[in-house]
């Protein structure tokens, strides 16, 4: 099921948590999924959300409709709406973020563009996630490490 981190690892057996895999494609379809809306879905319909490719424009506008149809079902209120990113920063591997810079020195890491070339898109998104303010942000140093952007 899925492609899922190290960092985790904690909730992916109940995903009572929704993974980055899954925010990664909520972002890509313009949907803002709240935790409680999650929570109403069953095992089988996270799994899904897990599952169901959101690459192409068919793919992305599938998502995005099953989402809503699934959201409206289970709380009885519509799915809040995400503006698309045109050109979203995990797309770009010529620029690291200045948040990631910041929140990589505030751990004593200094990433470098060869670094972050290297990562995937879904990493990159990661990270940029990790290292927003106000976000837990205990997980940033073990993807940093789970990636291989930490001397050992």
């Amino acid at each position: 099921m899925g492609n899922f981190f190290e960092f985790e690892t904690d909730f992916v057996d109940s995903l009572r948590c929704i993974p980055m895999q899954v925010r990664y494609k909520l972002d890509t379809s313009g949907i803002k999924l709240k935790l409680s809306d999650w929570n109403h879905m069953t095992q089988a319909e996270r799994e899904t959300l897990v599952e169901l490719p959101c690459n192409t424009e068919t793919e992305i506008k599938f998502y995005q409709e099953y989402i809503e149809q699934l959201v409206l079902q289970q709380t009885g209120t519509p799915v809040a709406k995400l503006t698309i990113e045109t050109d979203p920063a995990w797309l770009d591997s010529t620029t690291v973020p200045a948040s990631i810079q910041e929140k990589a020195q505030e751990i004593g890491i200094i990433l470098t563009l060869q670094q972050w070339e290297s990562l995937t898109p879904l990493q990159r998104f990661a990270l940029i996630k990790l290292s927003r303010s106000g976000h837990e942000n205990k997980n940033f140093p073990r993807a940093m490490a789970e990636f291989h952007l930490v001397d050992s």
